[in-house]
């Protein structure tokens, strides 16, 4: 997909809002030792490449065509709408560092058989690969798993080329089985024991009647 790009002239809040108000998108792109361009972009477009999950697009920018990382996208209080986005220059032959999402597949023995939980502890993991070879999303087949079983950073199936960033022995999921947490006997029996002191009561040995003002 090609995205057309327009240098943008007038800068500041108040020209952003007018670009977006127009179904635009403002943004920036630098890298490779260039200047800082600022640019607009139809937000349909940039919002369709994204929702793909593509990270490298080409874009033409004012009749040059040239390919950017998408590297920051911010988007509104609601999180719904694009309203600004980082673009750093790359060449297709060079390396980069990325975040790809980390996607479980298959229902876990450990589940359906054994009462057991899974759980994903890292949804999205840092790799380093060729600008061309960015994966869409890491998918891990999670079926085999029994309770106690873990998949590790070290355990993936990473494609050619692609060399995860993380410590090998962080753990991407688990299944485990989930014990329900009792409240202790004692804590309870003192909760139920447990008497609110009556305010202006006399104790039993009639201290208070020692400190009233006796009359003269």
């Amino acid at each position: 997909m090609l995205l057309t790009m327009t240098r943008r002239e007038n800068m500041g809040t108040r020209a952003s809002q007018g670009l977006r108000e127009k179904g635009f998108v403002p943004g920036i792109v630098y890298g490779h030792g260039e200047d800082n361009v600022p640019v607009s972009m139809a937000a349909h477009d940039i919002q369709l490449a994204i929702g793909h999950g593509e990270q490298l697009i080409e874009a033409d920018v004012d009749g040059t065509k040239q390919n950017f990382l998408i590297k920051d996208v911010q988007y509104d209080y609601l999180g719904q709408q694009i309203i600004h986005v980082d673009l750093r220059r790359v060449r297709l032959d060079e390396r980069v560092e990325v975040t790809v999402p980390i996607v479980l597949r298959g229902t876990p023995i450990g589940v359906s058989q054994e009462d057991g939980v899974l759980t994903q502890h890292l949804p999205e993991i840092a790799v380093e690969c060729l600008v061309t070879a960015i994966p869409d999303e890491l998918r891990v087949l999670v079926s085999e798993l029994h309770v106690d079983d873990v998949v590790r950073v070290g355990d993936l199936d990473l494609p050619d080329g692609v060399q995860a960033m993380e410590d090998p022995e962080t753990p991407v999921a688990s299944v485990a089985v989930v014990t329900e947490v009792e409240e202790a006997p004692a804590e309870a029996e003192a909760a139920e024991s447990a008497e609110p002191e009556v305010i202006g009561e006399e104790p039993a040995d009639g201290s208070a009647s020692d400190q009233e003002a006796k009359p003269e």
